[in-house]
C-alpha cells in the first residue's frame, strides 16, 4: 500500500523502499526476441563469438564466413558454421528523466515522483530474480550513473540515487534524449535490458539516431509517464502558470489555446512513441495516480499469488 503521508512532489527513499512488498510474487518478464542469461545457465540464443563452442550445423545464408567449421566442411563435403554460446550477464539499466517537465502533475502525485516508484518496483522485481541493477539519470543538469550490482544493497544504491538525483536536478535546465542515451553504452553489457522512464519531451534528432543501434543490442522498454492535463486542457477560464521566478497567464477560454494545449503535448510523446514502435521497442503508458502493478503489468511476469498493491 502507498504511505498516504508520502510527499507527492518529491521523491522519499521511504516511498521507495516501501515497494520492495509490492514486488512480492512477480518478476519482470523476459522478451522473445533478446533473451538475457544467467552466468551459467542455459544456453543463449544468441549467435557469435562467446566463451564456449556448442556445435557445428550446416552453414545457412546470412551466417558469417569467419565462423567456417572448415574440418565438418571438409569431412561431410557439405559447408557447416560453428555455433557459440555466449555468456550474457542478466541485468536491468533503469534510464530516468529528470528534466523539469518531469516536476509536474495534477492527480496524486508528480510525474518525477511516480517515475521513482515506478523505477524501484522494477528494481526489486528484477532483485528477485538474481539479476543486477543499475541506474543512469539525466536531465535537469543531472549526469549520475549507478554501476549494474546484484542484491539488495544494489537496489538500496539505485533507490539513494533516485532520491538524490530529483533533489539535485535544476528545475530550469533542459537536457536532451541523446544526452542519456550517449552514456548508456558504459553501464549496458550483452543481454541486459534498459528501460527508460520519460515523459517523452526531450526526445531529440539525435535521439532517433541512437535508439536502432540500442534496439539492435538489447531489449528496451520506455513507461512513458503523463499526467491527466496533458491529455486534456482545463475548463475555460483564466489560469497562472509558475516555473521557477516566471508567471505566465493563459487564457483557456480560447479555443485554439485549448486545441494548441493538447496538441502541443500529445506530438511531442507521440514522436518517441511512433520511432520505438517502429523499432519494436515496447512502450507504456503511466499516468501519476495510476496503481503501478497494474500499469506495468505488460513488463511483469507473476511467479506466484500476491496481494500486494502499490
Amino acid at each position: 500500500m502507498t504511505d498516504p503521508r508520502a510527499n507527492p512532489t518529491r521523491v522519499a527513499l521511504d516511498d521507495l523502499i516501501a515497494l520492495s512488498a509490492v514486488a512480492h510474487g512477480a518478476s519482470l518478464a523476459r522478451a522473445r526476441r533478446a533473451p538475457a542469461l544467467r552466468s551459467g545457465g542455459h544456453a543463449s540464443r544468441w549467435r557469435g563469438r562467446g566463451v564456449d563452442f556448442r556445435e557445428s550445423r550446416i552453414y545457412l545464408p546470412g551466417d558469417e564466413i569467419r565462423h567456417m567449421d572448415w574440418r565438418v566442411t571438409a569431412r561431410s563435403g557439405k559447408p557447416h558454421t560453428k555455433v557459440f554460446q555466449e555468456e550474457r550477464e542478466q541485468g536491468l539499466l533503469l534510464v530516468m528523466d529528470l528534466n523539469p517537465g518531469m516536476r509536474f502533475g495534477t492527480r496524486v502525485r508528480f510525474k518525477n515522483v511516480q517515475a521513482a516508484r515506478a523505477a524501484a518496483l522494477l528494481a526489486w522485481m528484477a532483485s528477485t530474480a538474481g539479476d543486477r541493477i543499475g541506474a543512469l539519470g539525466f536531465g535537469g543538469g543531472i549526469n549520475g550513473e549507478v554501476k549494474p550490482a546484484s542484491g539488495r544493497r544494489g537496489v538500496l544504491h539505485v533507490l539513494r540515487a533516485l532520491r538524490d538525483w530529483d533533489a539535485a536536478a535544476d528545475p530550469a535546465r533542459q537536457d536532451p534524449l541523446s544526452s542519456g542515451l550517449a552514456r548508456v553504452r558504459r553501464l549496458l553489457r550483452p543481454g541486459m535490458r534498459m528501460i527508460l522512464l520519460s515523459d517523452g519531451f526531450s526526445a531529440d534528432t539525435h535521439a532517433a539516431q541512437l535508439l536502432p543501434q540500442l534496439a539492435g543490442r538489447h531489449d528496451l522498454a520506455v513507461v512513458l509517464v503523463r499526467d491527466a492535463l496533458e491529455l486534456a486542457p482545463p475548463p475555460p477560464g483564466r489560469y497562472a502558470l509558475h516555473l521557477g521566478t516566471a508567471r505566465r497567464v493563459l487564457d483557456f477560454s480560447d479555443a485554439a489555446v485549448r486545441g494548441a494545449w493538447t496538441q502541443r503535448f500529445a506530438s511531442a510523446r507521440e514522436n518517441l512513441r511512433s520511432e520505438c514502435q517502429r523499432l519494436g521497442i515496447r512502450v507504456l503508458d503511466l499516468d501519476g495516480h495510476a496503481d503501478l502493478r497494474r500499469a506495468l503489468a505488460p513488463l511483469l511476469a507473476r511467479t506466484h499469488r500476491s496481494a500486494g498493491t502499490a
